[in-house]
């Protein structure tokens, strides 16, 4: 008789049912498909997060290429640096002054705080520059004492004009640059004349005559205060620093300051530069907060916590016992990228630290106290690629995992009866015996 080919399928079915009259349930193999329920629940939530949670690959390499620029955002605290004392700038490796790129987006912000540390009036924005980190820019001021060229009559002829100005707000429309200024230039806020008058190599010989400045305050005003410093701003990939160091220190006594020339005229008093200095040794602590420091752009925090990144410089304290301290920060930075899965990429810094701090006498020629940032952006690059294992190794996991499970509970299943059916045939042997 030809056999169909219903029967032939069947014939090869290798998965074949067991009739209920065969079956022997048990209390232990209840117990049993209770537990590989469970486990095999649990194996597939491990293997859909194992392959499906996108999770990132690194990479490491040579960097063709510099970066185009180094963006950099900082917030920090001098608990007892008042903020007309207080300058911020940055050098290249050869010690000049880096060129900022400031507009809407990057700007520094000084804000006074008192004794507790709370804030004080309102943040006022300033330029960076005319920091003083060296002993011997002493003799770059005196120098501008024994100037007798036209700069200090332009200078005369324009604090008169400031005296004839109504007092106005520290940002006009379209301030006066006080002769300093390039055609058509506006000078807004004081330290926009201020910036006016360093590009020329001229020096301020009263802040008090300069409407602009009318109402910013002087270091005598400011006495026992703090100052938070903040902003952000772009600096060069070539390396170099960022400093926090003494600044203005001439200017605290206003006119007093300012002597008049016998040949026509203004200059600073020798006199006061020298107590300047003076004072900067012995009244700038640098004791200090750094409440952030990063480099680039943020990173999501989902990605940070998962790539464990952290600023190790944020929240960090560093406290001198006098003011005869120098700290030092060398950071070396390192461009990173970050790929999301959907084609998307952040281009970012991370950084490792090391630091030293110096104790700087007057006279040691060991530079003045402060607090410098120096860093140097490695040649090495790190990228993290966001990527998923996909369905084809979750299906194959899940099949594995469970697989696995059925059997080796199947297994524990039978021992335990073959176990329990020997146990009941010595026991019935001894008794009939």
């Amino acid at each position: 008789m030809k056999q169909s080919y219903t029967d032939y399928f069947r014939s090869i079915d290798t998965h074949s049912p067991i009739s209920s009259e065969f079956r022997v349930r048990t209390l232990s193999g209840a117990l049993i498909s209770i537990f590989t329920l469970v486990l095999t629940i649990y194996l597939i939530g491990s293997e859909y997060t194992y392959n499906l949670t996108p999770t990132f690959l690194d990479h490491v390499h040579v960097m063709p290429q510099s970066p185009d620029g180094l963006e950099v955002e900082f917030d920090i605290t001098f608990q007892h640096i008042p903020c007309a004392l207080l300058a911020t700038d940055a050098n290249d490796p050869t010690g000049q002054s880096q060129s900022f790129h400031i507009d809407k987006n990057h700007r520094v912000w000084k804000h006074r705080l008192d004794k507790n540390g709370n804030t004080v009036g309102h943040k006022s924005r300033f330029e960076l520059g005319g920091t003083l980190i060296h002993e011997d820019q002493l003799e770059s001021l005196k120098a501008a004492k024994e100037s007798k060229d036209d700069s200090t009559d332009a200078a005369q002829q324009q604090q008169k004009q400031g005296e004839e100005l109504e007092e106005a707000d520290d940002e006009e429309d379209c301030g006066s640059c006080y002769g300093a200024g390039e055609e058509d230039e506006c000078c807004n806020t004081c330290d926009d004349v201020k910036r006016a008058y360093r590009r020329k190599s001229w020096h301020v010989p009263d802040i008090s005559k300069i409407t602009q400045c009318a109402h910013m305050p002087r270091a005598s005003n400011e006495e026992g205060e703090g100052c938070n410093v903040h902003g952000k701003i772009a600096l060069s990939t070539g390396g170099g620093n960022l400093h926090f160091a003494p600044d203005r220190q001439w200017e605290k006594e206003g006119a007093d300051k300012v002597q008049k020339n016998p040949l026509g005229g203004l200059f600073l008093d020798l006199n006061s530069i020298i107590e300047m200095f003076n004072d900067a040794y012995e009244q700038f602590n640098v004791s200090h907060t750094v409440n952030k420091l990063t480099f680039g752009r943020s990173m999501p925090d989902e990605v940070r916590n998962s790539l464990n990144l952290t600023s190790q410089l944020d929240g960090v304290s560093r406290t001198v016992a006098d003011g005869y301290g120098m700290f030092q920060y060398y950071l070396q930075v390192i461009p990173t990228k970050y790929q999301f899965l959907n084609g998307t990429s952040i281009e970012t810094f991370q950084y490792s630290v090391t630091e030293h701090t110096r104790h700087v006498d007057p006279g040691s020629n060991r530079g003045l106290p402060g607090v410098f940032f120096f860093y140097e952006v490695s040649a090495l690059h790190v990228e993290f690629e966001e990527y998923v294992r996909g369905y084809s190794h979750f299906f194959t996991g899940v099949c594995a995992a469970v697989g696995g499970a059925f059997t080796v509970m199947g297994m524990l299943d039978r021992k335990m009866f073959d176990l329990k059916s020997a146990n009941a045939r010595t026991v019935g042997g001894g008794v009939l015996g």
